[in-house]
């Protein structure tokens, strides 16, 4: 039997191979998955309302979803690992936190998030801001033009440089500041779209339905502005 590398990222770790292993009932490449992976279950066990249940048994909860989520997913259908995985291992927390309040008798949606207490020394942090980061950057890259493209990450500072003025990036594509402007609205509509921005919507925690009501608002109260603007 072949020994894996438990170094996070250590070489010649293939996680695609890992997967179909660990589903064949390999034990070691399961445990290195779930060792790999256990900082997206402390990041959503952070954006969970714990009630009365403690940290420790809300880590749990997350790790068998965790688990689960190991044994069903496919790396060939395109969907990343932490896109497949949040919503399973929340629904185990979630049973966890419904659990204890019914033992209690005195669940409250409301209650504060005890995972708070452990932000400091919490590992999910540096996972989440990682995770974060590509997750934003693969919506970004999936804009329907290189120009809204360009201006997003030129605006924002994404690709490393300081954040440019609308005038800036205008100078580069030979356009006026209010035409840069008009085309990053343009593309912060396309980004805050439902059918784009769910993936990273769930990670931050705005994936509600009054979220999206939100967004579809501002949207089309752009569009009333632009097809006014044309209309002039």
């Amino acid at each position: 039997m072949r020994t894996i590398n438990y170094v996070e990222g250590g070489p010649g770790v293939n996680e695609a191979t890992l997967f179909a292993e660990a589903q064949a009932g390999s034990q070691s490449s399961l445990n290195w998955l779930m060792s790999r992976h256990d900082g997206l279950v402390q990041a959503v066990v952070r954006r969970q309302v714990l009630g009365d249940l403690p940290f420790v048994e809300a880590l749990q909860a997350g790790r068998i979803g965790l688990w689960r989520a190991i044994l069903g997913y496919d790396p060939q259908r395109g969907t990343t690992f932490s896109t497949y995985a949040w919503p399973s291992i929340m629904r185990h927390i979630w049973r966890a936190v419904k659990q204890k309040g019914r033992e209690d008798g005195c669940f409250q949606p409301g209650a504060a998030v005890h995972a708070e207490e452990n932000r400091e020394t919490d590992p999910g942090l540096v996972w989440e801001a990682r995770e974060l980061h590509a997750s934003l950057h693969s919506l970004v890259e999936r804009l329907p033009d290189d120009r809204l493209r360009c201006i997003v990450l030129a605006r924002y500072g994404l690709a490393g440089d300081p954040p440019a003025s609308y005038r800036q990036i205008g100078t580069i594509w030979g356009l006026s500041g209010e035409r840069v402007r008009q085309l990053h609205m343009q593309a912060l509509v396309w980004l805050r779209h439902p059918a784009h921005s769910h993936a990273l919507r769930s990670m931050v925690g705005q994936h509600r339905v009054g979220d999206y009501q939100f967004a579809d608002t501002r949207a089309q109260g752009w569009l009333r502005q632009r097809a006014g603007r044309y209309a002039d």
